[in-house]
Order: structure tokens, then sequence, then C-alpha cells
């Protein structure tokens, strides 16, 4: 439990975040939940009351981060920090315009690393970093290079500050989905045949719902995973056993339907 606890929670307003924000918020902890979608941040605080504490953060701002990392400074200090905050694209790499390579690499590996930067700076000791990687952290795709690369990217860094933090015993650890159902996959939904290939590719026969990856940030948050670090937990019912779908060929029947 997470009594007493402050959090702060990147990406906190929909999705995996949301989930992460809500289960911290059942487990007890006050949660600083920060985001660039101001309207979600709202609504959480209505849902949840003051223990939710909104704040505007866009993850690839040093300036933004800081900011929001001062807040949870002023009430007292960070036990918890989740660098979640990000998206995914699609592009053969032949193809793969420069600025959304570079939006990508921003949001999902540099936005993690200032997260953790900036939120170790005001953690007690003896807290717990969580970053958000992906079953793409391990698993290519073809049409995904971006992605996977900063996934992969964000799973090394965590290696290094499990190291850089020890001291303090600090632990970090990264959490790699495979399909979770939200707002943010909801393009893999709309492509016949994907979803029916990601769940082949389980061993569980499903893909996974945001309160998935909530439980499992909620054991690292907690004292049950106090000799856990440096670690990469997969919450991918399995895919990382298997193959990762055909995306191009799926993209490919979807633009050509009489075929």
């Amino acid at each position: 439990m997470l009594h007493g606890r402050l959090a702060l929670v990147t990406g906190a307003a929909s999705g995996i975040g949301k989930a992460i924000t809500e289960r911290f918020l059942a487990d007890g902890a006050t949660v600083v939940a920060a985001d660039i979608d101001e309207e979600g941040l709202a609504a959480l605080v209505q849902e949840h009351g003051d223990r939710v504490v909104p704040v505007f953060c866009d993850v690839t701002s040093e300036d933004s981060v800081s900011a929001a990392c001062e807040v949870a400074r002023e009430l007292g200090g960070l036990h918890v920090v989740v660098a979640n905050a990000g998206r995914g694209t699609f592009a053969p790499i032949v193809d793969h315009p420069l600025d959304e390579w570079t939006a990508i690499i921003d949001l999902c590996l540099t936005g993690v690393f200032l997260t953790v930067k900036h939120g170790a700076r005001v953690m007690h000791d003896g807290g717990s970093i969580i970053t958000i990687a992906s079953l793409n952290a391990t698993q290519p795709s073809a049409g995904m290079s971006a992605y996977c690369t900063a996934k992969a990217g964000v799973v090394m860094f965590t290696k290094v500050a499990a190291m850089e933090l020890g001291g303090r015993r600090i632990r970090v650890n990264a959490i790699a989905p495979g399909l979770v159902e939200t707002t943010a996959t909801s393009g893999f939904f709309m492509v016949p045949g994907v979803v029916d290939e990601f769940i082949e590719n389980t061993t569980v026969g499903r893909f996974a719902q945001p309160s998935d990856v909530a439980d499992m940030a909620s054991f690292l948050a907690g004292d049950e995973s106090t000799f856990v670090s440096g670690s990469l937990l997969p919450v991918d019912g399995g895919a990382s056993t298997k193959r990762y779908p055909d995306l191009p060929a799926a993209f490919a029947r979807m633009a050509q339907p009489g075929e």
C-alpha cells in the first residue's frame, strides 16, 4: 500500500497513465498527475478529489518537467515516479520524416530521461522509479523504427539509472506492455486482422487492459518489490515468446480491400 506517499505520473490523463494514477489513489497515495491534456486532468480531479494534483507538463520540455517536479518538492518530495508519457508512429525507414522520428525519440526516450532526472532530485531515498517501455523494446516491428528504438533505449536507460541511484536505495524498473486497449492504440483495432494476430501471438489468448499494467506498477511502487531494480518486467501475455504482427501486410490489405 502507498498510504502517505506522493507519486508523479506523466501521461496521467488517459490510458495506461490514468489507470496507474487511479490504482495509486486506491492504494492510498497522493498523485501529481502530469499531462498536456488539461481537460483530462480536470476530469481526474473531479472524479477523485484533492489527492490528485494536476500539473500541465510537456515531458519534451526540461523547464516543464522541472516545474512539475517542483510542485512535488513543495508537497514534501516524491516516493514514486512513473515515466509513462509516449506515443508511436508508423513509417518505413526509407520514407520516415526526420521531424516525426525526432518527435518520437524526444517524447518516448528524452521525456523519460527528463522525468527521471528531475524526479530523482526531489525523491526520498528508498523510492521507486518506474519507466514504461514496451514489448517493442525487445520485439521489432517493421514500420515502427522510431518507437522500437526509443523503447529499447528506455530499457538501457533504466538499467543505468538503477546503477546510479542505487546508492540512495532508489529502485528503477521498466514495464514492457504488449497490446493494451486504449485510445492511443485504437488504430490497431480499426485494421482488420491486426488484433486477432496480436491475440494469436500471446500465450494467454487476449490483449491487455490498462489495469493489467497498473497492477504491475502498484507492485513496483510498493514495499513488496524492495529487492527488484534494473529489471524489465513484461506485461504482454507471453507475446515476447512469439512474434509481432505483420503490420505492413495488414495495412496493405486495408488499402486494397477488394483483393
